[in-house]
């Protein structure tokens, strides 16, 4: 038994990581917004919804695999971009997108990554990769970005819409996070790896970056620019849902960016279902990240009308752990979580979650 079959759960991963990370790159992972309601509402949304089993049904095979932009993949499980992996394990960024490639996961690669995105491409030339990025005050640093991600063969352009300036992180203030000592003289050569163009050293630079004035007219000119669809990260509410459909986009994800921008938001989960029931029958599809640690979390938010549920701190604990390896094990605790919980909810397809195999409260679907 090697130490990842040890770890059976995510919550062990995270234990484990715990122990493993030098305490700053501990407190950068973990840091949240203000008091940290936010963070903790999204996990708790979870235990809010119960779930309601039909039983004598057959569910002698049971697939988990799902649709996604219209390719298929092997489970409706994504992993969220995250910044500098490289500070939870040598092999960063890529050692998690070919964990993703080897489980069929969508792959949302973080543009403040330290490793080109070019160089995870490569790594994974045939898992379904995403790349994550701002619409910058230089626009010209977005455009090279997108032009970059096209040319790599990336199949889509995650926007994160919920960040126009970094939110109030007590912790990160409190511990003036910086890059770990083994890592600070790569960066300062080489910078991040996304933006050898510009001044930037660390996460925490990317503020000036940032442009306070963007606006769904900065959405209608990146679709002049590349042809690849378009996500928008960080969307709370229908009206913001209903403005994406307007602007033809092709996915959003339901995030309160880990808990980490504003406190005092509502869980991803709670506000999934008036998001979803806005945009019924249109084709912009819904995925929903934030708070998951189970495949049981997976699938109430499948059953709530996610296409997809992405995981962000798992996948690091997976990737401190052990590296590919470690967020393999993740995925594929998951993977048989969601599986087992489907089987005794009496489902044997992805397709056929829905709320009738949940209990919510009433009032998230006024």
């Amino acid at each position: 038994m090697t130490d990842l079959d040890k770890l059976v759960c995510v919550k062990d991963f995270e234990d484990r990581a715990a122990g493993l990370l030098e305490k700053r790159a501990l407190e950068y992972f973990k840091t949240v917004a203000g008091h940290g309601n936010s963070f903790r509402a999204a996990k708790d949304a979870y235990l809010r919804v119960k779930l309601k089993p039909r039983v004598l049904r057959n569910v002698s095979k049971c697939s988990v695999a799902a649709t996604v932009l219209s390719r298929s993949c092997g489970l409706p499980i994504g992993i969220s971009p995250w910044a500098v992996q490289k500070v939870a394990h040598p092999e960063g960024e890529v050692g998690s997108a070919r964990a993703a490639e080897a489980a069929g996961a969508v792959y949302v690669l973080s543009t403040m990554s330290t490793v080109a995105l070019e160089e995870v491409a490569a790594a994974a030339p045939r898992g379904r990769n995403w790349l994550q990025t701002h619409i910058y005050k230089d626009r010209k640093l977005t455009e090279r970005l997108v032009k970059r991600a096209e040319k790599a063969g990336f199949e889509a352009i995650v926007i994160t819409v919920d960040a126009p300036v970094i939110g109030i992180r007590y912790d990160d203030a409190r511990s003036q996070f910086t890059l770990p000592p083994h890592l600070e003289l790569d960066f300062k050569l080489t910078r991040l790896a996304n933006f050898k163009e510009t001044n930037q050293s660390s996460s925490s630079n990317n503020q000036p970056l940032l442009d306070r004035s963007v606006s769904w007219k900065d959405i209608k000119w990146l679709k002049t620019i590349t042809a690849l669809p378009i996500v928008l990260k960080g969307i709370l509410g229908a009206e913001d849902a209903e403005l994406a459909l307007l602007h033809s986009i092709d996915g959003i994800i339901v995030s309160s960016h880990g808990g980490r921008q504003l406190d005092t938001v509502p869980a991803p989960l709670e506000v999934l279902a008036e998001i979803v029931d806005k945009l019924k029958g249109s084709s912009c599809e819904v995925y929903v990240d934030g708070g998951i640690s189970t495949g049981s979390d997976v699938f109430k938010a499948l059953a709530i009308g996610a296409k997809m549920a992405l995981i962000g701190r798992p996948a690091v604990w997976g990737l401190t752990c052990g590296g590919q390896q470690g967020v393999q094990k993740v995925l594929d605790i998951l993977r048989n979580e969601l599986e087992t919980t489907m089987m005794l909810s009496g489902v044997s397809d992805v397709s056929e979650i829905n709320r009738n195999y949940v209990r919510t409260p009433s009032n998230w679907f006024e």
